[in-house]
């Protein structure tokens, strides 16, 4: 079998866990997304692979951004500080070890609830706040995935490319 098929074939294996590590924070999403994108030009080194792997290498590394920004900014709008965060990172953690595969969020979301209500001292406000960065962590994730999806999609345009001048 070619190197290249096999090259490929890793790749699209890469991407496909990337795509869930969007999703699943246990997982690598856009950083593997990148790596492999930038591997995978190297490796077959064309023109077409080349092409596919900046374009892919720079809607991720956007997708990546624009979600840090976005949740940052809804999270500094409702005044959600680190240590209400670190709860939930708490939380997750806890959760991930308690409850099989959905552990990792309901605990990020109760540690999440948690640190607003002793930071808030109020059951209402902290409900209002944490449902608010709940929603901000979400569309985050969303617009990493869809990034990510996109570059994938880029990928799958530059590996027809590429066989089909070869």
């Amino acid at each position: 079998m070619d190197t290249q098929i096999i090259y490929t074939i890793l790749a699209g294996i890469l991407l496909v866990i990337s795509a869930f590590g969007t999703i699943f924070p246990v997982l690598p999403g856009s950083l593997l997304t990148i790596g492999t994108l930038l591997a995978w030009g190297w490796l077959l080194g064309t023109g077409a692979s080349w092409w596919a792997a900046g374009l892919g290498m720079a809607i991720a590394v956007l997708g990546w951004s624009a979600s840090a920004v976005l949740t940052g900014r809804k999270l500094k709008e409702h005044q959600v500080p680190t240590g209400s965060i670190l709860f939930a990172v708490i939380g997750a953690i806890a959760g991930a070890f308690i409850i099989p595969v959905l552990g990792l969020f309901i605990g990020f979301a109760v540690g999440l609830f948690a640190g607003e209500s002793v930071r808030r001292r109020e059951i209402s406000g902290a409900f209002r706040s944490s449902w608010a960065a709940l929603k901000a962590m979400g569309l985050g994730i969303v617009v990493e995935f869809g990034c990510v999806l996109l570059a994938s999609s880029i990928w799958v345009i530059g590996v027809i490319t590429h066989f089909a001048t070869r």
